[in-house]
C-alpha cells in the first residue's frame, strides 16, 4: 500500500477555488496553470489594512454595572441594546488581511491545441506542477516556496531548446484574470496596478513592486522578483522581465514588510540575490529536505479498495467518492492535505494561520480573514501535537504574547479588572477590543482563557519545561481576569455578560436572547484553565497570588447540567433554542477540545453529548464545514468510528471545494484541519492520561497503518492493524516513564526504561 499524496486537475483553474496552493508559513501563492497566461495569486502573511489602534471602548466600564442588572433581572432587550453602545470597540472593526497581489508569466503565442494537459500539487513534496504539450513541444512549470530561503521559486522548462519565451510582471488590483494569449489580448492590464506606489525593474533581471496597505499606521511592503536563463536573453522593458528563447528558467520571489523590517526592500533585494547564487536543483533539494523532515514523520495507508490507483482528477474522484465509491486514499490524501497546509502556513517565525490560512484573494474578505477566537483560529492548530507538527504551533502561541498588554488594557479600560483578555476576534497587531456590533458573538470575553490552553496542549505533548516557565505567566493572568471578572449568583460564580457563541435562546415569554450570564461554554473554558494553572504550579513549583484563589473559585463554578431533552445545557438555564441545528455546539467544549465529559469517567454526560449531536444533526447541523469538523473531533471522543467517518464523508460531500480547501461558506480553512485533527482523533487518544489505541475506529477500516503520531506526555505511537489478526503498537517515549495503554477494554501499563521503546500486541 501507499499513501495517496496528489491533489490533480486535467485543466487550468477557472476559479480561486480550483487554484493549488503553495506557502512556506508567511507567502502563500494560489496556482492557476493556465498554458497561455499563468497566474500566480500572492498573498504575505503580515499585510493587513490598518495599524495598531486602542479601540477599548470607554463608556463599559461606567455601564457594565447596569448592564448586569439588567441581565439579573432578566431584563434581556435592554441588556442587548446597552452592550450594543457600552461594549461594542471604537470603532468597530479591526484590522483585515489583504492579498499581496499577483505574479503573471505571460507567453508569446497565439491560442493553439493543448494536449496532456496536468496541473498538479505533490503534497508529499510541496512542488506544484503544471505540465502540457503545445505544437509539438512538451512544457513544464515547477513551483516551490521554500521555508529555508525565505522564497517561492518557479521552474520552467521545455523539451526542446530555444522554445520558452515569455514577460513576467508583478501586480497588485482587484482584477479579473485574463487567461487568454497575451498577443489576443487588446485591453492588457485592466485595473493591474491601481494599488502599488512603486512598480519597476531595477536591472535587467529584478522587479520590485512595493505599497502601502490602507489606514493609518499600516505595514508596508515590498514584493520583487529575480530571473535566472539558461540559453536565450533576459532584459528588463519598463516593469516587465522579457526571457526570449531560453531553454529553462527560474523566477525568484520574495517579499517582506515594515512589520518585521524596517527596510523591506533592502531586506527582499538580499533575499533574492543570496538564492540566485544556487540552482534550481540545489533550491529544490534544500527545500525538499526540509519539508520533508516534517511532512514525513507520520504516515497514514489503509486498505484500498476501488479507487486504489486514483487514476482521475481529484474532484471528479470526490464526486464518486460521494456517490458511493470506497475510496480510502481519499481519506489518507485529505487527512494529509490538512497537514501539508499546516506546515505550508505556520511555520516558527510567521504569524499564526487566519480564516483562510494565508491565502486570501478578497479585498474585504469574508469575516476580514481575521482570526476568530470563539473556536476558529484555534481548530486550525487542533492536528498541530498530535500529528507531530509541534513547531508549527508556536506561530498561535507567539501571538498570544503580542495581545498580551493590549489584553491588560482591555481588560483595566472595559471591565475593571486585573490580568489580561480578549473578546471573540485579533488581528495583526494582536488588537483585544470586540469585533462587530453582533449581539450573538461579539461580547465575549473567553478569547485569551481558550489560547493559554494552547500553551497548556504544548507543554502536555512536548513535557517541555522551559516552555512551560516562558508562557505559564499567561495562563495564569488569563485566570486573573476570568477570576476578577466572575460575579456572584446565589451559590455560584458566573460570567456576566457573556453569551453562547453564536447562538439565541427564548425566553417563557418568547422573546429570543443572546446576553446572558453564566453560559455552559465559559465554565468548561474556566474549569479548564484553572485546572491546568494548578498543574502548573505543582511542575514549577511556584508560588502566586493568582494561584491562591483558583481552588476556592472552582469549587463555586457550576457543573455540567443535563436538560429537558436529555442534551447537554447550553445556557445556565434550559432554555428553548432559535436554531436547534446551530453550526456552533459550544456546550460540548468539554467533550472536545476539553476533557470533562468522557466515556469511561462521566458516562451518563457522554450520554447527554451523544444526544445533543444528534438533536443539532437532526435539525440540519453541521452545515459549514468547520462545525462538521469538529463534530467528527465530537463523535471520536464518544468512540464511535461509524458516526466520525460517515461525517468525513458529509464533509467532503457537502463542504469540501474542488481543490480540497474547506467550504464554511465561502472557503475556511478552519474545516481542513479540524477534519485532519479528528482522523488522528479516531487512530489515537491521551487526553485521559493514558495513550488509548484506535478509540474510534471504523468498521469499514478493517486493515492500516498509522505511523508518527503524537500523545501527550512524550509519546511516538505507531500502528498496524487487522480485523484478523488485531493490532500491533510501537510507542517511543520521550524519556524514561510509564504509561498505561489500552486497546477496547484491555489495558498495560508499560514501562519504558534505557530503549524507551515499547512493542504491544493487542489480540
Amino acid at each position: 500500500m501507499k499513501t495517496q499524496s496528489t491533489i490533480w486537475f486535467d485543466k487550468p483553474a477557472e476559479n480561486w477555488e480550483e487554484a493549488l496552493p503553495i506557502g512556506n508559513g508567511r507567502l502563500g501563492g494560489m496556482i492557476y496553470g493556465s498554458p497561455y497566461t499563468e497566474c500566480i495569486q500572492l498573498n504575505e502573511d503580515s499585510i493587513w489594512h490598518g495599524g495598531p489602534r486602542d479601540r477599548n471602548n470607554k463608556s463599559a466600564k461606567q455601564y457594565l454595572p447596569q448592564i448586569r442588572q439588567l441581565i439579573f433581572d432578566g431584563k434581556i432587550s435592554k441588556a442587548q441594546e446597552l452592550c450594543a453602545f457600552a461594549l461594542s470597540g471604537t470603532p468597530e472593526e479591526q484590522c483585515h488581511y489583504e492579498p499581496m497581489g499577483n505574479l503573471y508569466l505571460l507567453f508569446e503565442g497565439t491560442k493553439t491545441e493543448i494536449s496532456k494537459y496536468s496541473r498538479k500539487l505533490n503534497i508529499s513534496d510541496a512542488i506544484a506542477e503544471v505540465s502540457f504539450e503545445k505544437e509539438g513541444v512538451k512544457y513544464r512549470r515547477q513551483m516551490i516556496a521554500s521555508y529555508p530561503r525565505g522564497i517561492m521559486a518557479i521552474h520552467l522548462t521545455a523539451d526542446k531548446k530555444g522554445m520558452l519565451s515569455f514577460h513576467t510582471q508583478l501586480a497588485r488590483g482587484n482584477v479579473s484574470r485574463n487567461m487568454e494569449p497575451y498577443q489576443t489580448q487588446i485591453f492588457r492590464h485592466p485595473n493591474y496596478n491601481p494599488l502599488v506606489d512603486k512598480n519597476e525593474a531595477v536591472n535587467n533581471s529584478t522587479s520590485v513592486m512595493t505599497a502601502q496597505c490602507g489606514g493609518k499606521g499600516a505595514v508596508e511592503f515590498c514584493c520583487a522578483i529575480k530571473v535566472t536563463a539558461d540559453g536565450g536573453s533576459v532584459e528588463s522593458i519598463g516593469n516587465s522581465i522579457i526571457i526570449k528563447n531560453a531553454d529553462s528558467a527560474t523566477i525568484f520571489l520574495t517579499a517582506d514588510s515594515t512589520f518585521r523590517e524596517k527596510d523591506p526592500e533592502t531586506t527582499v533585494l538580499h533575499r533574492l540575490e543570496e538564492a540566485s547564487r544556487f540552482s534550481w536543483e540545489e533550491i529544490l533539494e534544500e527545500h525538499e529536505k526540509d519539508y520533508h523532515e516534517l511532512f514525513n514523520r507520520v504516515n497514514f495507508e489503509l486498505e484500498k479498495d476501488d479507487l486504489e490507483s486514483a487514476d482521475y482528477p481529484t474532484p471528479k474522484r470526490v464526486e464518486a467518492f460521494c456517490n458511493g465509491a470506497d475510496d480510502k486514499g481519499l481519506i489518507e490524501l485529505f487527512f494529509q492535505f490538512g497537514r501539508y497546509l499546516l506546515i505550508s502556513g505556520s511555520r516558527p517565525g510567521s504569524l499564526p494561520l487566519n480564516l483562510q490560512g494565508i491565502w486570501n484573494e478578497d479585498w474585504l474578505p469574508a469575516w476580514g480573514s481575521k482570526y476568530t477566537i470563539n473556536i476558529n483560529a484555534q481548530m486550525n492548530y487542533w492536528p498541530a501535537e498530535v500529528c507531530n507538527l509541534s513547531e508549527c504551533h508556536l506561530p498561535l502561541i507567539e501571538h498570544i504574547g503580542r495581545m498580551r498588554e493590549n489584553g491588560r488594557k482591555t481588560a483595566r479600560k472595559m471591565y475593571g479588572c486585573g490580568g489580561f483578555m480578549a473578546h471573540h476576534n485579533t488581528d495583526i497587531w494582536g488588537d483585544t477590543a470586540p469585533q462587530d456590533v453582533c449581539l450573538s458573538s461579539t461580547y465575549w470575553t473567553m478569547g485569551a482563557a481558550w489560547l493559554c490552553l494552547h500553551i497548556w496542549e504544548h507543554y502536555l505533548f512536548t513535557e517541555d519545561v522551559d516552555f512551560l516557565k516562558q508562557y505559564s505567566d499567561m495562563m495564569l493572568e488569563a485566570a486573573e481576569f476570568i477570576m476578577d471578572f466572575l460575579v456572584e449568583d446565589g451559590e455560584y460564580l458566573v460570567t456576566c455578560p457573556t453569551l453562547s457563541p453564536e447562538n439565541e435562546y427564548i425566553l417563557q415569554n418568547g422573546e429570543k436572547g443572546v446576553i446572558c450570564k453564566g453560559a455552559s461554554m465559559d465554565n468548561q473554558i474556566i474549569t479548564e484553565l484553572l485546572q491546568a494553572c494548578l498543574k502548573v504550579k505543582d511542575i514549577l513549583d511556584i508560588s502566586n497570588p493568582i494561584l491562591k484563589r483558583i481552588p476556592d473559585t472552582l469549587q463555586r463554578i457550576a457543573p455540567i447540567k443535563v436538560g429537558k431533552y436529555g442534551q447537554v445545557m447550553e445556557w445556565n438555564e434550559d432554555y428553548e433554542e432559535v436554531d436547534a441545528g446551530h453550526r456552533h455546539i459550544s456546550q460540548l467544549f468539554a467533550l472536545h477540545p476539553g476533557t470533562q465529559i468522557s466515556v469511561t469517567d462521566t458516562p451518563e454526560l457522554a450520554i447527554a453529548a451523544r444526544k445533543t449531536i444528534e438533536r443539532r444533526l437532526a435539525h440540519g447541523g453541521g452545515h459549514t464545514g468547520w462545525s462538521r469538523a469538529w463534530i467528527i473531533n465530537m463523535w471520536a471522543r464518544l468512540a464511535d468510528g461509524d458516526l466520525a467517518l460517515e461525517n468525513i464523508k458529509a464533509l467532503l460531500k457537502a463542504s469540501t471545494l474542488p481543490n480540497l480547501f474547506d467550504n464554511h461558506p465561502p472557503f475556511q480553512i478552519d474545516g481542513n484541519f479540524g477534519a485532519a485533527a479528528g482522523i488522528a482523533e479516531m487512530l489515537v487518544q491521551s487526553h485521559e492520561e493514558k495513550i488509548v489505541l484506535l478509540p474510534a475506529l471504523p468498521t469499514e477500516w478493517k486493515q492500516g497503518t498509522v505511523s508518527g503520531l503524537r500523545a501527550r506526555g512524550g509519546f511516538t505511537v505507531s500502528i498496524q492493524w487487522n480485523a484478523k489478526s488485531g493490532i500491533q503498537a510501537e510507542i517511543i517515549a520521550d524519556k524514561d516513564c510509564e504509561m498505561v495503554v489500552r486497546y477496547h477494554d484491555e489495558e498495560q501499563i508499560i514501562k519504558f526504561v534505557k530503549e524507551k521503546t515499547a512493542t504491544i500486541k493487542f489480540l
